[in-house]
């Protein structure tokens, strides 16, 4: 979807392993920007609409999920993505709001161009299909060992684990590694912050990082 105007808002995304604090730090990100005056909308990945959260359905808890070949996978979350971009997102950059996403654009490239092993091109040309020109100003990377996000992972379980927390280690090094190489290439939008500091800590950086690059 082309923004036909240009928005006054921002877009900010957070990425990392499971268990990486995402939520926390969005969290503490809306009340300081609330605090400040913005106006704020959060979401998360995939979901968001009433259409996205039934795809997270299919995606995270259908019983014949382990059964879901990768090529399904990538075009459900951004068939779930391109809804959220048209429904939430653009209405809401465009009336000067700030949009904190839990996962945007740069999971799909991680997680099933790298982590599946699909090819990259297509990866990217369907994530370009999904947002059009929609794209984050600044992209936060909670980065921890693959060893600790499994830990926390395991800690905060009330249930039995979904079908992407029930990943083995293998798989979470290489989502580990594709952010990192990912933040390289695109210094001038990415962001990596260590996950394994205090939450204030971290706060303190993702405020600084947000007041450099956005303002």
């Amino acid at each position: 979807m082309p923004l036909k105007k240009t928005p006054t808002g921002k877009l900010i995304s957070f990425e990392g392993s499971e268990g990486s604090g995402k939520s926390t730090q969005i969290t503490r990100l809306a009340e300081h920007l609330v605090g400040l005056g913005r106006e704020v909308v959060t979401v998360r990945e995939p979901g968001g609409t009433e259409i996205g959260e039934q795809i997270r359905n299919i995606i995270v808890h259908n019983s014949k999920g382990d059964e879901m070949c990768a090529e399904t996978e990538l075009l459900l979350f951004t068939a779930a993505r391109a809804q959220l971009v048209r429904e939430v997102i653009a209405p809401a950059l465009l009336k000067g709001a700030w949009v904190l996403s839990d996962r945007f654009v740069d999971s799909s490239t991680v997680y099933q161009g790298i982590g599946r092993n699909l090819a990259l091109d297509p990866v990217n040309q369907i994530n370009r299909f999904a947002v059009g020109n929609v794209m984050p100003d600044l992209t936060i990377v909670l980065d921890v060992p693959t060893k600790v996000s499994l830990q926390r992972i395991r800690q905060r379980a009330t249930d039995l684990p979904d079908r992407m927390e029930r990943e083995n280690i293998d798989f979470y090094e290489k989502i580990r590694a594709g952010y990192l190489v990912l933040a390289k290439g695109m210094p001038n939008r990415f962001v990596v912050i260590d996950g394994t500091l205090k939450p204030d800590q971290i706060a303190r950086k993702i405020r600084a990082a947000v007041k450099s690059v956005v303002g």
